[in-house]
């Protein structure tokens, strides 16, 4: 399931949930909005998706939204401003807009070339989730 969220004249963000993940739906929530904050898919001020909006379109209870929400809030990420709605409130440190659309360039280049050699999805993440183990362990 996934919900697509652009407000009228701001960022879109897609949220969207795996079953198979074996992570609780709040928390698959508030990875992706910490996720968009990292790549500034989000920014302070940008309007968050309502509880309503959410759970109609991924057919989740309310509670589970309210959860993520909450947990967001905590941590100063989103804030509620009463009769408006939730916002974002700050970002989270990350590269440059500039050196993550040079990098998303470098990788749809790699999908690419991916693609031509034949590998599907689940062959794109092993490949890349075992490189980046590799390279985590050289680093350290």
């Amino acid at each position: 399931m996934y919900y697509d969220y652009r407000p009228m004249g701001q960022r879109m963000i897609e949220l969207r949930l795996d079953a198979r993940s074996g992570l609780p739906t709040y928390l698959q929530i508030v990875q992706q909005v910490k996720h968009a904050l990292r790549l500034g898919l989000l920014v302070p001020g940008d309007q968050m998706p309502t509880i309503r909006e959410l759970v109609a379109s991924l057919a989740i209870n309310p509670n589970t939204v309210l959860k993520a929400y909450r947990d967001l809030e905590r941590e100063g990420l989103i804030g509620g401003r009463p009769g408006q709605g939730t916002f974002v409130l700050q970002s989270l440190p990350g590269a440059s807009h500039d050196d993550l659309a040079e990098m998303r360039t470098a990788l749809r280049r790699w999908f690419t070339r991916a693609r031509e050699l034949g590998l599907d999805e689940e062959s794109l993440v092993a490949l890349f989730s075992t490189t980046l183990r590799q390279h985590q362990k050289e680093a350290a």
